[in-house]
């Protein structure tokens, strides 16, 4: 049985000025829907997973056009939630060269954010699943998303479900009188899966990050300095099995170094190839594709962790080729970049 996995967050309005323009140059603007783990849920579905997501929203027509595009994708919206007042957006400025992008949020009390325990009946939506995902994001809106995060969570952990967190620190979220020290621990100690960037790691457990500089496919890491990073994390994360670091360095807007590193409890340190993107189109969604590629290959490929990781990056790596939130590559197209095709021919 394809058993579900079932991701929980907010899914926003994205608002973005056509090309590279300035939200100052433009009188319009492209309408599409996107969030952390949104975005994962629909990668998980295009790559052939039994996916759902789940939320609260308003109820009009912005909301149902919402779920409606999610369902579009193959994604479960059956226990999607309706009430309060608002959808949450974000203004996306994209950019190029040496520009730097702007994300513009405007989130604050929206139906997510007022969401409190208790709203979502977690015994019946993980009928079925054997996976739970979330994301640092939810509980950086509002307490009350901070405490239906952990509501989730007990339960999940009581039903036996794998649950992963990306870690998904955003500064400008933190805003109701609490920081990440605060509230994450409680939340990620329930975790068997951690995803996140150095930085975020660091925001969470206070490790310091090794750094990524690399500007080539020949770079070389740092193999011991990155060991003894995961091993610092992993023992103020005593229930979590593995955990990934995405590696990405920005050279400038369109082109990017990307790779990553896969830890074990029991010691072990996996990195794959680096991967360099010369022509970036979207940078939205990069590390939900790479969490995303990480729960589709663990289910898939069990303990063939060198696969995991090299699947991953590939489906990380291919979402900066697509416009927009989501990562709509399918596992055949991200095994094809696994096995070394990265020529952009056209397939006939």
């Amino acid at each position: 049985m394809n058993k579900k996995i079932v991701t929980f967050g907010e899914i926003l309005l994205r608002l973005t000025p056509s090309g590279c323009l300035k939200f100052s140059q433009s009188n319009s603007v492209c309408a599409t829907f996107g969030g952390s783990e949104t975005n994962c849920a629909v990668s998980l579905a295009h790559l052939g997973a039994n996916s759902e997501f789940v939320t609260r929203v308003p109820d009009n027509d912005i909301a149902h056009s919402c779920i409606k595009d999610l369902s579009s994708h193959g994604v479960k919206t059956s226990n999607v939630i309706y009430g309060g007042e608002r959808l949450g957006l974000y203004y996306f400025e994209n950019t190029s060269s040496a520009r730097t992008a702007k994300v513009v949020y405007d989130r604050a009390h929206s139906s997510f954010c007022t969401m409190t325990p208790s709203t979502i009946d977690w015994s019946t939506v993980f009928q079925g699943a054997d996976w739970f995902h979330w994301s640092g994001i939810g509980p950086s809106l509002s307490m009350s998303a901070a405490e239906a995060t952990l509501e989730a969570l007990e339960i999940a952990e009581k039903m036996k479900l794998t649950i992963s967190c990306d870690l998904n620190y955003r500064k400008n979220l933190w805003q109701y009188g609490k920081q990440p020290e605060d509230i994450m621990p409680a939340l990620v100690s329930k975790c068997d899966v951690l995803f996140g960037t150095e930085g975020e790691y660091n925001k969470a457990f206070g490790v310091q990050p090794v750094g990524f500089t690399a500007t080539s496919p020949d770079a070389q890491l740092d193999i011991d300095a990155h060991l003894a990073f995961c091993r610092e994390v992993m023992s103020k994360a005593p229930k979590c099995k593995c955990m990934f670091v995405a590696l990405r360095n920005v050279i400038n807007a369109n082109k990017h170094v990307l790779t990553g590193l896969l830890y074990t409890a029991e010691g072990k340190l996996y990195t794959t190839r680096i991967h360099l993107i010369e022509h970036v189109v979207d940078c939205v969604g990069v590390g939900d594709a790479f969490a995303a590629g990480i729960i589709y290959a663990l289910k898939n490929y069990a303990s063939d962790y060198q696969k995991v990781i090299d699947f991953a990056v590939a489906a990380s790596t291919l979402k900066n080729t697509i416009v927009g939130d989501y990562n709509l590559v399918t596992a055949e197209e991200v095994l094809r970049l696994v096995e070394g095709d990265c020529s952009g021919r056209i397939s006939r």
